[in-house]
Parts: structure tokens; sequence; C-alpha cells
């Protein structure tokens, strides 16, 4: 829309366009992420990543468990980068990209399955406590609260050494951390949309209880939700390479994970330092991307920070 001014004659000066944002929370969202340069940075991080996870076999020269170039190596001595191995050879005699290329997909595979299925038990809790209240809300928060008590991560090495190590007691490990995280941002916010107008005029309307929550109440309640679980992928991601440096990960030793990848390097620090380095900057940037996404998003869909 423009509009025009005039000037002390009373003629009419040139139209000045005014930027407007039209359309839902979601779509206006999108315009002020899309505008942030942290966010375009997250994002084209995390397209990166989930390009080379799919693409996968294509991109990698060797197959990440192949370890034909053993015999190339040397006590204390690794191969480093040429033109056939990019960044070199393991200790194992296996091409390092190749890992780092196939070790992309577990690390995201880990990190996503473990949000939606730490997510998904906390929303249900959540939910049970926003709705119902009263002695419903005391049980869910206090067993939320025994949860909080304990470290994650300390929790996320009992969990994943009681269950075995295997990718699966990895993800359940790491989704049992964020639990309470999902349970707690949910519950607080359907306490606050309780207490709106629009809940009290749909009561006033004599609409079902059950209509309220799953038809007003939780769909306003949900946003930062999600949002936590793009920022949570980041921690997720981390704590799966720490898992897998501590051994409680796949037994398989040929499974390519960043983790892995950095206890196979800790006797060649000394002399090929980039078999640590190359898997711990996959490991920052896939979290970096993840966190910048997740910040702006939180930015652009809470009100507190609008101008």
């Amino acid at each position: 829309m423009a509009s025009a001014q005039t000037d002390g004659n009373g003629s009419q000066m040139s139209e000045r366009p005014r930027t407007r944002i039209g359309g839902g929370l979601w779509r206006q969202a999108l315009y002020r992420v899309l505008r942030s340069k942290s966010a375009i940075l997250g994002l084209a991080l995390i397209t990166a990543f989930i390009a080379v996870a799919v693409f996968a076999p294509w991109i990698a020269p060797f197959r990440p468990g192949d370890n034909s170039w053993l015999d190339q190596v040397r006590p204390g001595q690794y191969p480093g980068p040429s033109a056939e191995h990019w960044l070199g050879i393991d200790p194992q005699g296996r091409d390092v990209f190749s890992r780092l290329v196939y070790g992309t997909r577990q690390s995201l595979l880990i990190g996503v399955v473990s949000v939606l299925l730490g997510g998904s038990v906390g929303v249900t809790l959540g939910i049970l406590a926003g709705a119902f209240g009263g002695w419903v809300d005391a049980i869910v928060m206090r067993i939320v609260d025994i949860m909080l008590a304990v470290p994650s991560l300390l929790m996320a090495i009992a969990v994943a050494a009681v269950l075995g190590p295997s990718l699966t007691s990895v993800m359940v490990a790491i989704a049992v951390t964020s639990v309470p995280i999902f349970a707690r941002l949910l519950r607080g916010q359907m306490l606050g949309q309780r207490a709106s107008d629009y809940v009290l005029a749909a009561r006033a309307a004599g609409l079902r209880r059950s209509t309220i929550i799953f038809s007003h109440v939780l769909p306003n309640s949900v946003t930062p939700v999600l949002v936590q679980g793009t920022l949570y992928l980041s921690i997720a991601i981390i704590d799966a390479a720490g898992l897998a440096f501590l051994g409680l990960s796949s037994p398989d030793p040929s499974t390519p994970e960043w983790g892995r990848m950095l206890t196979d390097a800790q006797d060649a620090l000394a002399t090929a330092p980039l078999l640590a380095m190359a898997p711990g900057a996959a490991i920052v940037l896939a979290a970096l991307g993840f966190t910048l996404l997740g910040e702006q998003m939180r930015e652009a869909l809470d009100p507190k920070y609008h101008r």
C-alpha cells in the first residue's frame, strides 16, 4: 500500500511504499526467518547435512567399513590427505572421508528419532498435566521433577548402559532426557492459555472440555514445543556423539558414527589430528545449524521479540 504526501504549496509529492506483512502467524514467522542471515546460515547447514545423508552412497568414494588400506598404517604413522583419500586413513585402515559422510546418516537419524520419541512422550504428559490439572498435574509434575533432578547426560549414560550398547539404546537414552523438557514447556503454555478470554468465552458457550482443550488450547500452545524440538536436535546430536565416544552406541566397530570416529582417533591425536578434527567439525556445524534456525524461529514466533 502506498501513501501520497504534499509539500507546503499543496502539490502532491512522490508516493512512498509501505511494507506490510500479511497472512497468519506462520506466514509472518516465515517472513521474519527468511530475513535473518543467521537463520539462512542455519538452514543452509541443515540442508547440506541432509543432502549428504541422503546421497551418501554417491558422495563417499568407498564403503565406510572397507579397511583395504590397513597395510599402509604403521604404529604412530597414518597416511594423511591425498588425491584418493581426501581426509586420510584412520588407524583401522579405512577412508576417513567416507566414514564422515556415512556418519551423517547415523547422527541425523539418532537426533531426529530421539527428539520425536521424547517429544511424543513429553507432549502426552504435558497435555495430561495442562488439561486436567489437580492431582493429575501434581503426579505428572513430580515425575518430571524427579527426572530433572538427575543431570541429563548422566541419565542418558545410565539408560544406555542398562539397555546395552546399540543405536536403539542411544535413541531411547536421549529421548528419556528430553521428556521432562517438552512436558514442562507444554504444560506451562496450556495453563497460560486456560486463563485466556477465548477459553472463558468457549466455556460460557457450553463447549465440551475436550473440545476446548484439543481445538483451542492445544493448537495455541504447541508452537513453543516445535521450536524447542528444533533446538533440542543440536543437543541430541552432541549427546549421541558423547555416548558413542564412551562406547555405548553400536558394538559393531565398522558402524560409521562421528562419536566413534573421535574414539578411534584418540591414539592418533599427536601425529594425525585431522582424524579427530574432521568429525569434531561436523558435530559443531550440525549443532550450530539447528541452533541458529531454532533461535530465529523462537524470535519469529514469540511476540516479545517483535518490534
